[in-house]
């Protein structure tokens, strides 16, 4: 079974307060999120290894966004946070 048979898919959207590397402007920007949260039962013909993993897995949260557009001086940067998977 794939990983997206356990889990259930939205998009999320949330703020966050980003400084530009170029003109070191500070402003709030929207990251896009997928937040998969693990469904209630697992499906039919799953084999006892797939029980264990779906036993295993738990919600977490993948960030979609990884550069930003300054709103001052409209050039691209990465977001600074090595952080891209957040278990809830």
């Amino acid at each position: 079974m794939n990983e997206r048979d356990f889990f259930d898919e939205k998009q999320e959207v949330k703020r966050a307060t980003f400084s530009c590397p170029h003109c070191r402007e500070r402003a709030e920007y929207e990251v896009r999120w997928l937040r998969r949260t693990k469904k209630q039962s697992l499906m039919r013909g799953a084999n006892e290894q797939d029980r264990a993993r779906f036993e295993k897995s738990r919600d977490y949260m993948v960030r979609i966004d990884d550069v930003l557009a300054c709103r001052t001086c409209r050039k691209r940067f990465d977001i600074p946070s090595s952080q891209s998977v957040v278990f809830i």
